[in-house]
């Protein structure tokens, strides 16, 4: 008997959402999933490098692993695990990702991201994930009046790479 409520649940939950993604599709409201590049935008070289000095953000890391050490053995790399709190009307300074996959889960509150493949802003709000891949350059800016919270896993190459942001800066 349990068996059949749960599929009977999971068959209900279904029905809703191809009704909704129906129903949007009909009338004629694109669909797009949160915090990507709205649909038509994506273009290479959609923006030029930005010059933004970075402010108001603290970089944090939490944990780090030499990955050369590891079965893996990718010499000079590292996997960081990294808290970012950018405050209201901070700036996360324009870099690049060619060299240092990322994923970043936003915690806390909405910050908008400023790509050099998407013609407008994307915005992210809290729980939206966004991986940063080798095709990924951009800056990020928080026009909230809160502090924004990311929470940031990456692969290092470099120490002393300039598009990596510093272990730890405080506000400016």
């Amino acid at each position: 008997m349990f068996s059949r409520i749960a599929i009977r649940r999971g068959f209900g939950r279904a029905l809703v959402f191809a009704g909704m993604m129906a129903g949007t599709t009909l009338a004629g409201v694109s669909v797009s999933a949160a915090g990507e590049c709205p649909t038509g935008k994506f273009k290479a070289d959609a923006r030029a490098p930005a010059s933004h000095a970075g402010k108001g953000v603290t970089d944090t890391v939490l944990a780090a692993i030499d990955l050369e050490k590891e079965p893996a053995k990718l010499k000079e790399r590292q996997l960081r695990f990294r808290k970012l709190t950018i405050e209201p009307g901070g700036i996360v300074p324009w870099h690049s990702h060619a060299d240092r996959p990322a994923i970043i889960y936003i915690a806390e509150d909405e910050i908008v991201e400023y790509a050099s493949n998407c013609a407008d802003p994307i915005v992210h709000k809290a729980g939206d994930i966004r991986p940063e891949t080798s095709g990924t350059a951009h800056w990020w800016q928080n026009h909230g009046n809160k502090t924004v919270v990311l929470f940031v896993g990456d692969v290092l190459h470099d120490k002393n790479d300039p598009d990596a942001i510093s272990p730890v800066s405080g506000p400016t």
